[in-house]
């Protein structure tokens, strides 16, 4: 018999670019895991995300900053390990405060499509200087603003997936929209679908509803057979703002 803990509360994520000493956070994003509107239905891999979470104060932040992040880079440098990358907490915001539910040392998929798109610094020189020790504080900022992921999925997923689906509708975008590909392939000139979540559909706003609705009038303008898509994406973040 295992007797544990019910953590309630929202779910989030906090992710961190760490050298082994500086650690810094990222914006906070929430991931919709189920998937059907209203969180029900069975669990995936995620089928859309949106940042910064509304529910993840600064205070909250910091919180976690000072409670968890720190002490696991500090914990593992102790034990002779260095650390050096992106660091995952995935968090319940329970009534005792945040929560560990899981840790990844990677980017988190969808959480990164909606994160890394409000990121105001070159990537490529945050991440050079994770792996040589030299991260600095000045080196990560944030836009203003929020960023939406809207995740299309194939016919039968999760359970399975449909491939060999023709994807129309990709070069109707506006051009400020990212398209992550991530279940495709392009075959005689057409791209079609080859795994379960198919495409993530980034729009970034001057405010969360402003990027949820820029999200969703762009992923209308995409179309295969079969498509999955939640409509409601985001819709717990306005919820919490109001």
């Amino acid at each position: 018999v295992v007797v544990e803990e019910m953590l309630t509360g929202p779910e989030c994520s906090l992710l961190a670019f760490t050298d082994g000493i500086t650690v810094r956070p990222m914006a906070t994003s929430q991931d919709h895991k189920r998937a059907l509107e209203g969180d029900l239905g069975p669990n995936t891999g995620g089928m859309g995300a949106y940042a910064p979470a509304p529910v993840m104060t600064p205070e909250l932040v910091q919180t976690v900053y000072d409670t968890i992040l720190v002490p696991v880079v500090q914990g593992l440098a102790n034990e002779g390990i260095t650390y050096q990358g992106c660091l995952y907490a995935g968090l319940m915001i329970t009534a005792g405060g945040p929560k560990v539910v899981e840790f990844n040392c990677r980017f988190g998929d969808p959480e990164t499509q909606a994160v890394l798109p409000l990121l105001d610094g070159d990537l490529a020189q945050i991440m050079y200087a994770c792996t040589q020790g030299t991260l600095r504080r000045d080196m990560v900022h944030w836009k203003q603003g929020a960023a939406c992921c809207v995740i299309m999925a194939s016919k039968g997923y999760p359970a399975s997936s449909h491939k060999g689906d023709v994807i129309s509708g990709l070069d109707a975008v506006d051009d400020d929209i990212v398209v992550f590909h991530s279940g495709t392939k392009k075959a005689d000139g057409l791209y079609q679908t080859n795994g379960g979540r198919v495409l993530g559909v980034t729009a970034m706003g001057e405010d969360l509803k402003a990027a949820i609705d820029k999200a969703y009038v762009n992923v209308r303008k995409i179309s295969f057979d079969g498509q999955q898509v939640r409509s409601d994406i985001g819709a717990k973040g306005l919820r919490h703002l109001k």
